[in-house]
């Protein structure tokens, strides 16, 4: 099953701090759940001045409560980074599975 995840940071004054903080451990789990082939996309989210304040990501698990099981070691969440977390089931389109991206 595939899944949609969109998180939010939180909005205080800490909130870009805790993200720095937890931001290797989350990049290397990414990176090793790319390499499973669990996630297959991942993306910060920005606001207009391109300060990060979130995330999003397509995940793919045999069922919601793995991924429920992942958010519960995930370092933005451990660390306190989310504060609002929203999934929702999805499918990648046919045109972009197997799709090898490039990071920038």
């Amino acid at each position: 099953m595939q899944f949609l995840v969109v998180a939010y940071d939180g909005k205080d004054e800490k909130a870009l701090e805790r993200r720095m903080a937890a931001r290797d451990g989350h990049l290397a789990l990414g990176d090793k759940m790319r390499d499973a082939g669990t996630m297959l996309y991942g993306a910060a989210i920005l606001d207009d001045s391109e300060k990060m304040i979130g995330s999003a990501m397509i995940c793919d698990f045999e069922s919601r409560a793995q991924l429920d099981k992942w958010l519960e070691n995930e370092p933005y969440v451990v660390g306190k980074v989310w504060e609002n977390i929203d999934v929702k089931q999805c499918r990648v389109g046919p045109s972009f599975v197997g799709m090898k991206h490039q990071k920038v």
